[in-house]
Order: C-alpha cells, then sequence, then structure tokens
C-alpha cells in the first residue's frame, strides 16, 4: 500500500511539475508579444520620423499580421491554446521574414543602411531586436503547440 502511495504523490508532483512549466512557458510567450508590440511601436516611430515609406500592401501586413496577428493569438489562448499557439508561431515567424528581408536583405529605403542616419540607430536596434523577439517566440509558440495534446 505505501508502495502504492507513494507512486501516486510522484506522479501528482510530476503533473504538477508539467503544469508549472506549462505556465512558465506561456508567461514568457505573453511577455515576449507584449514586448514585441512596444518595439513595434518604437519601430514605427522611427519609420516616420526617417520618413520611409511603405506601400499599402505593406502597411497592411505590419498592421494586420506584425501588429495585431500575435495580439488575436493571445486573445485565442484563452480558449484554445493550441490555436493560439499556432496563430503566434504563424505570426510571428511571417514578421520575422517581412523584417529580415526588408530591413537586411533587399535594396530600398527599408533597409537599414538606407534611412536617415539621424534615425538609423534607433532604426536598427529596434529592427535587430524585432527579429530576435520574432524568431524567439515563434520557437516557444511552436513548442507550446506541439507539446499540447487533443483530447477527443
Amino acid at each position: 500500500m505505501k508502495r502504492r502511495d507513494a507512486n501516486t504523490v510522484t506522479g501528482l508532483a510530476r503533473l504538477l511539475d508539467m503544469s508549472h512549466i506549462r505556465h512558465s512557458a506561456w508567461r514568457w510567450l505573453t511577455a515576449l508579444v507584449l514586448v514585441h508590440l512596444v518595439v513595434s511601436i518604437v519601430h514605427g516611430a522611427a519609420h516616420s520620423e526617417a520618413h520611409v515609406p511603405l506601400s499599402r500592401a505593406a502597411n497592411s501586413f505590419v498592421f494586420g499580421v506584425i501588429v495585431a496577428g500575435p495580439l488575436v493569438g493571445l486573445a485565442l489562448a484563452w480558449p484554445a491554446e493550441r490555436i493560439g499557439s499556432w496563430a503566434i508561431a504563424i505570426t510571428m515567424a511571417s514578421a520575422l521574414v517581412f523584417g529580415c528581408v526588408n530591413h537586411f536583405v533587399l535594396a530600398g529605403p527599408d533597409h537599414v543602411s538606407q534611412v536617415a542616419e539621424r534615425w538609423r540607430p534607433i532604426f536598427t536596434t529596434t529592427a535587430a531586436l524585432l527579429a530576435a523577439m520574432e524568431g524567439l517566440a515563434s520557437a516557444l509558440a511552436i513548442r507550446i503547440a506541439r507539446r499540447r495534446k487533443i483530447v477527443l
């Protein structure tokens, strides 16, 4: 009887530890999404002040996918954790590709080397921070989504 009680306690402790890890991952992901929003606002201000134009399509992508997408993912995660996780993963990965291509690869007014010198440090710093956060958030969201079991 004592053996079974010990196994039950061990199993319960393991379950509680897994719950703690899951909640910890969500705290980190939530923090990344919220800090990403703040850095996006600062980057947008640098865009505006440096007179870096964006096309209508690019503006729609920025507001719909980069700014709103991760927030929608967080909101979806309350009732549907897996769907919310995938929404964050997809929008953050999309933002990462968009930002890296436009800020570091393609020559154009949005490339970090072409921004007005006065605004280049803040523009470049926020572009790099966004890329780092988008990569981390996407990877963490995928990890959370894949770990979550489907209950039928």
